[in-house]
């Protein structure tokens, strides 16, 4: 069995360190080190995976720690960029509101059911990088971009969260079918 504390969820765990540096320089205006630490983020959340892969070093742990360390970043950093002023609070409600809706609908059907395999969807991650790419934009000052990324961000968010509803629906109606 491999141990929780290894290379892949250290690398998580420095992204979850890195939360608040990045937060900290887009309220202090900071924006190309809050771009860079972003960037350094990014880079561990790259890494962690290819290490656990390549190390054979995927542990329950780590299958937890990174998403709620991706998250835990896209989310601070939208509210930093709300609080700064830049992005607008609207699409930050958005964005926690289908976050906090998958986590409701996966704790529900964890707690009535015996489904406990919840893998990322393929517009999950699609939703995922449309945010990466708006946050990006906005934190390079790059507004005109950032705002022609604002709908589809929202869209993108919106049916990511259609979809989870949707797959989670047929494993209960199909157990045992991949979807």
């Amino acid at each position: 069995m491999t141990r929780s504390v290894n290379a892949a969820n250290l690398l998580t765990l420095l992204r979850l360190v890195l939360v608040p540096f990045v937060i900290l320089a887009i309220l202090d205006g900071r924006h190309t080190l809050a771009l860079a630490l972003f960037a350094g983020a990014a880079l561990t959340d790259f890494l962690d995976g290819a290490v656990a892969r390549r190390f054979r070093l995927a542990t329950p742990a780590g299958a937890w720690l990174d998403p709620v360390a991706d998250k835990c970043l896209l989310n601070g950093v939208f509210v930093a960029l709300a609080c700064a002023g830049t992005a607008p609070w609207w699409l930050v409600g958005i964005i926690f509101g289908r976050d906090f809706y998958i986590l409701a609908g996966a704790a529900t059907v964890m707690l009535l059911t015996p489904v406990r395999q919840f893998p990322p969807s393929f517009w999950g991650k699609v939703s995922t990088l449309v945010q990466l790419v708006t946050a990006v934009a906005w934190m390079a000052g790059s507004v005109g971009q950032a705002r022609v990324m604002l709908w589809p961000c929202a869209a993108f968010t919106l049916w990511s969260g259609i979809h989870y509803t949707w797959r989670t629906l047929q494993v209960l109606r199909h157990p045992g079918v991949a979807h």
